[in-house]
């Protein structure tokens, strides 16, 4: 077509879709298909509709390059050299007009289920819980296999571990050193002197067989002889009697100077009553380890109406 020709054809008989009426096709109109893009068709006949140069074809017929031969059932065609791969080609490219492309999966794709595999999702949940499981029982072993070491350790340190060692025993406690018992003594075992001498017509007397010595006269005496387990002082007791009225004796320790010890009528007995006039009294000494004597007497200037009965002794000052 050149410039102020418009082409053999009237510009309405230039109908690129006159194929699809009766009288194009009367015409010799025929549908398109006969070259690609930028290529010409057939040459411009008079009276006859003119081939769009765009080559228009019906929906779904456009391809690129050559259509695949067709493939087995189930199998993917497969492209020639140099040509798109189907699985990449346009829609329009496949058989039937390019609705359905190439099945994608693996088995059981072609029966149409297209579902994940069941049955090996159970088979790896079981060797998952597998895993776990020995897992768990290793752990019990190390455990185990822990704590007969330590026993094992426990037992070549400290002796065999079958057997408990006794934890050491605390020192009991001492007790603090409690006063040795000191004697008593009977006045029928005492040193007599002067004219003194046992006697038991009074009643009442605590001493053996109810016996006494009277000192009511000047120059009798008792002596005992006694020995202490420590130097110190001590207390000495002396149970006499009394007819109801006071009286008093000289007391000597070892070689200290007399001095005279008071024997009261504490018992309140009635003068004369010697039976109710049993008391006692005591006086402070100091006394040597050892041996010791302690003497009561009856010296001049003492009132000596007094019955010896017994004689004791306690560690320290008390009363």
């Amino acid at each position: 077509m050149t410039a102020g020709n418009n082409g053999a054809s009237k510009p309405e008989d230039d109908d690129p879709f006159g194929y699809l009426y009766a009288d194009g096709q009367a015409a010799g109109a025929q549908a398109p298909g006969q070259g690609g893009y930028g290529y010409p068709g057939p040459a411009a006949q008079p009276g006859v509709p003119r081939t769009s140069y765009n080559q228009v074809r019906t929906v779904g017929e456009r391809q690129y390059g050559q259509v695949p031969h067709q493939q087995a059932y189930g199998q993917p065609p497969q492209a020639p050299y140099g040509q798109p791969h189907p699985q990449y080609a346009a829609p329009e490219t496949y058989p039937g007009g390019g609705t359905q492309g190439p099945q994608q999966g693996g088995r059981g794709a072609g029966s149409g289920r297209g579902g994940p595999n069941n049955k090996a999702l159970l088979i790896a949940a079981v060797a998952v819980v597998a895993v776990v499981l020995i897992g768990i029982g290793a752990a019990l072993l190390s455990d185990e296999g822990d704590a007969d070491k330590k026993k094992n350790e426990a037992g070549t340190s400290a002796g065999p571990a079958g057997e408990v060692e006794e934890s050491p025993k605390t020192e009991e406690s001492k007790k603090p050193d409690e006063p040795a018992e000191l004697p008593k003594q009977d006045a029928a075992t005492l040193s007599l002197g002067g004219t003194a001498a046992l006697e038991n017509t009074v009643k009442g007397a605590k001493s053996a067989n109810g016996q006494y010595i009277s000192l009511n006269e000047v120059g009798r005496s008792a002596t005992w002889t006694v020995d202490v387990p420590e130097a110190g002082p001590y207390t000495l007791y002396v149970t006499y009697g009394v007819p109801g009225k006071d009286a008093k004796t000289t007391l000597t320790v070892n070689a200290e100077a007399p001095r005279s010890i008071n024997m009261t009528n504490f018992a309140h007995a009635a003068e004369g009553d010697l039976e109710k006039g049993w008391t006692n009294t005591y006086a402070y000494v100091n006394l040597t380890k050892g041996s010791n004597t302690l003497k009561l007497s009856c010296e001049t200037g003492d009132q000596c109406d007094a019955n010896l009965d017994q004689l004791s002794l306690k560690a320290g000052h008390i009363k």
